[in-house]
């Protein structure tokens, strides 16, 4: 749990608990589970015991929303970045009914809950809950396998605010044209973050990839935020900073190449086609 995080797109980020199962691709390198066991947690994997918290973690939201009331502007809340609320898991009911009540309890902070289980949601909520509107739902997708699978349960919910996708770590081209405009429901993809992959054993990202990505949501007017390169960049973009290191050659389908240096997260930096994409959709 973190007051001002680092990360781009939220202002905080609280965890429910901590601990997951890996479900998918983008999950092969997952920080969460890495820096878990850095801080000497075992809690991935489906028979691990899950990490909980006590009151005073679960008082820190009512802080920050008190303080966005006085303030007068509103704060987003990315939940949960060391677990997935919608884990099937019957110890787990408990306290995701909690964070269901605390999310009532907290309406000047706008709830980002960005899952992997999409298909799951409904059957962990209460019979005929509705969210409310400062519940942002999100999916993770990664490549067109998983936005095919799940983009679909996503737009099945009317009810959350924004409705939003996280291309991160983003493994393969995405063409989502569809799903960015209105359906028969009226809902859409509101909000699309991509980002390429950091840490030990990253995977490289085409730059074509996220680049292709805001060009989609630019022409359906989605907002767009582009996260980080992660630990490889394109070459033309850092070649000031490429020493030692001897970049990587990409074939593409087409058969052109792209070259990219792996010169890790910190020196990579945000920028795309010349400029940061920092947008956030209108509520």
């Amino acid at each position: 749990m973190g007051k001002d995080s680092r990360i781009e797109w939220t202002h905080h980020t609280f965890n429910p608990w901590w601990g997951c199962v890996k479900v998918s691709a983008a999950c092969d390198n997952c920080y969460a589970e890495t820096w878990a066991k850095r801080l000497g947690e075992s809690v991935w994997g489906p028979k691990t015991q899950r990490r909980f918290f006590g009151d005073a973690h679960w008082k820190e939201p009512v802080k920050w929303n008190k303080e966005a009331l006085a303030s007068k502007l509103r704060r987003r809340v990315f939940c949960a970045s060391m677990a997935d609320v919608f884990e099937n898991r019957e110890d787990l009911i408990p306290h995701r009914m909690r964070l269901l009540q605390l999310i009532e309890d907290t309406p000047q902070l706008d709830w980002l809950l960005l899952t992997k289980r999409i298909h799951l949601v409904r059957k962990q909520l209460p019979k005929g809950y509705v969210f409310p509107k400062n519940v942002w739902l999100g999916a993770t997708v990664e490549n067109q396998a998983s936005a095919g699978k799940r983009i679909k349960h996503l737009l099945e919910f009317t009810s959350p605010a924004v409705r939003f996708l996280s291309c991160e770590p983003l493994l393969g081209p995405l063409d989502i044209r569809e799903h960015l405009v209105r359906g028969e429901n009226g809902a859409r993809v509101d909000w699309v973050i991509a980002g390429g992959e950091s840490g030990p054993g990253s995977r490289p990202m085409d730059p074509a990839w996220p680049a292709d990505l805001q060009k989609q949501c630019s022409k359906a007017r989605v907002a767009f935020h582009f996260k980080q390169w992660g630990h490889w960049a394109p070459l033309e973009q850092v070649t000031d900073l490429v020493t030692k290191r001897t970049p990587i050659q990409v074939v593409r389908r087409d058969g052109t190449e792209v070259s990219l240096a792996a010169i890790g997260k910190g020196k990579s930096g945000r920028v795309l086609s010349g400029k940061h994409w920092d947008q956030f959709p209108t509520v």
